[in-house]
């Protein structure tokens, strides 16, 4: 069975992490309950004429596509895999309310056409002209999860060789207001900004030097607070680790209730390894994950970790194997492995 490495990272979000190099060292503090991505200057990547066509989601996901195959110096992939909570949730509410306002009648289906999940996988393909498999994961806060488990698959049975692998979700106009006025009645809501993004990688079979192995990755969509030990130790057993091998976690604290599944680790199985949290800087979205990952990579290549994401004191030991854990109140948890060749 082949391995799957990772070639290229990258990720448009909160924080100047698309053209910066600097690696989360200006930090951006966000008050606010909700906050749009710093995005880029998109004539740099697509024509205007074509960027009028797309809602923000579908701009920020071509552009960081299009940056993540030039880093991996990468024409055309064999594979092209997305995951998305919300999708085009901006067109999905233009269509909406278009039918209110016109009264079901003189529709025209341009935002019911564009607000599809799948919509950013296919201009993506378009652009490149790539006929190779495509597919988008619409699993809640397991999106992007799912798209890399299916791209980690395709490689190790070979049926490709380098795979366009991403998470992207937009914050829209409405919707997010409604999902705001639930949490703001919940004294033990999120208590993050929400916020959207997009973070690409490409997966490929080929080792490279100094690259970044996908070791593994595994979902739940349920775990009771007395068998999450369980569950970890049996993933890393699959993986001949035990915890201390482990030397950075990053978790995806977002100030809920539900972050007593992250200080249960945090206080026992791993008080000697790295803590790193990271929804403060980039707020709470369905594929939040994908940054997640995205910083787990640069971890590893840069042997260094921000202090705005350092939850405890730092290790001196060199970083080689980073766990990534998520979960979203209390359903849909996720862990993946990262490892330093």
């Amino acid at each position: 069975m082949r391995n799957c490495y990772i070639h290229s990272a990258v990720s448009i979000s909160l924080q100047h992490t698309f053209d910066s190099e600097d690696f989360l060292a200006d930090i951006i503090i966000h008050n606010s309950k909700k906050a749009k991505a710093i995005y880029p200057n998109y004539k740099d990547f697509i024509s205007t004429i074509a960027a009028r066509r797309m809602e923000s989601g579908v701009k920020m996901g071509v552009i960081a596509a299009t940056k993540a195959l030039n880093l991996a110096e990468l024409n055309q992939p064999d594979a092209i895999i997305t995951g998305t909570g919300m999708g085009c949730i901006a067109d999905t509410e233009k269509f909406l309310n278009s039918i209110i306002d016109n009264n079901e009648a003189y529709l025209t289906p341009t935002s019911f056409i564009q607000s599809t999940h799948n919509t950013l996988s296919a201009n993506i393909a378009l652009i490149l002209n790539c006929h190779g498999y495509n597919n988008t994961y619409a699993h809640a806060s397991l999106s992007f999860e799912s798209a890399l488990i299916d791209a980690k698959l395709l490689l190790e049975q070979e049926e490709a060789n380098h795979i366009l692998v991403g998470g992207t979700d937009e914050l829209g106009n409405e919707f997010v207001d409604y999902v705001q006025m639930i949490e703001a009645s919940n004294d033990h809501g999120i208590n993050v900004p929400f916020g959207e993004g997009a973070s690409f990688t490409v997966l490929s079979s080929e080792k490279k030097p100094n690259t970044i192995q996908l070791l593994d990755i595994t979902t739940e969509n349920k775990i009771s607070n007395d068998k999450l030990k369980h569950k970890i130790k049996s993933f890393l057993d699959d993986n001949k680790l035990n915890f201390h091998d482990i030397d950075a976690i990053i978790l995806g604290n977002n100030g809920d209730t539900f972050d007593y599944y992250y200080e249960q680790l945090t206080s026992s199985l791993f008080v000697h390894a790295s803590q790193i949290h990271y929804k403060h800087l980039i707020g709470e979205f369905y594929t939040a994950s994908a940054f997640g990952f995205w910083l787990g990579i640069k971890i590893l290549q840069k042997q260094h970790i921000p202090k705005a994401v350092l939850k405890n004191v730092k290790s001196t030991k060199p970083i080689k194997i980073i766990l990534i854990y998520n979960q979203f109140k209390g359903e849909n948890h996720s862990f993946i492995l990262l490892k330093k060749c």
